[in-house]
């Protein structure tokens, strides 16, 4: 088995946005954000399934606010995390990780969860239990790539995905990571999707979080690579679409330059829904989506973040 380098850089609340997109413009991938007040989020979601907190844990993560990312422990590793930390002058620490070692530290925490009025978030190894009523199960393998549904970006993407989803819908996911989004759509009734992600490692892993939900390549396709850079990606995406359905949980400083092609694969009555964008930017963002001409139905905000739900007002 592998080893990894985890390596995780000190920021703050504020600026850990401007830090990830940084991160991810130096190639950085699989970004895992940690803060305090995530933390406790995910404590008081899943209260049922904890006898008691440890107070030196709680202590720990007392004033938490880090990125974390994984590189080989090996030369080539950690040219990787040189370039991915180019003009950074956070604090940075590294531990070397064993992946058996990643794996059980998940089995350990990440339990069921319930997100929104219909989602049910389940880590593979708790499948064949119970699931509650009227809630669709999400089957997930977690692994070195950000996207289990305890963030709050990703629970505002999903609770904007129950109101507007409609059957038969077909779907693209920009920025898929683990697959949750795309393959929380398809669960719910989406007849085809398609994943874009940056870290190529994102197209295993999502292909593999599809099988667990019983989603064939038949209907699922995932793609690697830069939707803000890479034409001959760019001209595949509008060429497959449209699209009733545009999903993008990423960043602000992506969101906003994707929002003047979004409209490309977009259908006349698609609904692009966007998220991980932090409070303090969430007028920015909107105000990006109306300048290239997108209709804003919708504002969702919680603990800090914010998603939006647009369409294209009648035009495309």
């Amino acid at each position: 088995m592998d080893n990894w380098l985890e390596v995780t850089v000190e920021t703050t609340d504020l600026q850990m946005e401007g830090l990830c997109a940084r991160l991810t413009m130096n190639g950085a991938e699989g970004l895992v954000m940690e803060s305090e007040e995530d933390f406790k989020t995910f404590l008081e979601q899943n209260r049922q399934y904890w006898d008691y907190v440890d107070d030196a844990l709680l202590e720990r993560m007392k004033g938490v606010a880090r990125v974390k990312f994984y590189v080989t422990d090996d030369e080539a590793g950690r040219e990787q995390m040189a370039a991915a930390l180019k003009g950074i002058e956070n604090p940075v620490s590294t531990a070397v990780l064993r992946e058996e070692d990643w794996a059980y530290g998940w089995q350990k925490h990440y339990q069921p969860m319930a997100v929104g009025e219909r989602w049910y978030i389940v880590p593979e190894w708790e499948r064949g239990k119970p699931v509650p009523d009227g809630r669709t199960a999400v089957y997930l393998n977690p692994g070195l790539t950000f996207g289990t549904g305890s963030h709050a970006s990703t629970q505002l993407c999903l609770g904007l995905l129950e109101k507007h989803l409609k059957p038969g819908d077909t779907v693209l996911d920009l920025g898929c990571g683990s697959g949750i989004l795309s393959i929380a759509a398809m669960n719910l009734g989406a007849e085809r999707a398609l994943g874009v992600d940056i870290d190529p490692k994102s197209v295993d892993v999502a292909y593999e979080n599809a099988a667990l939900n019983g989603i064939g390549r038949d209907r699922y396709t995932v793609r690697a690579g830069d939707v803000l850079s890479d034409k001959a990606l760019v001209e595949e995406l509008a060429g497959t679409g449209p699209y009733r359905v545009v999903l993008a949980n990423i960043v602000s400083d992506v969101i906003i330059p994707l929002s003047a092609q979004v409209g490309r694969y977009m259908s006349s009555d698609g609904i692009f829904m966007c998220s991980g964008i932090i409070d303090t930017r969430a007028d920015e963002v909107e105000g990006a989506l109306k300048k290239n001409g997108l209709r804003i139905l919708e504002r969702l905000e919680r603990d800090g973040w914010c998603a939006l739900a647009a369409d294209l007002g009648g035009k495309q």
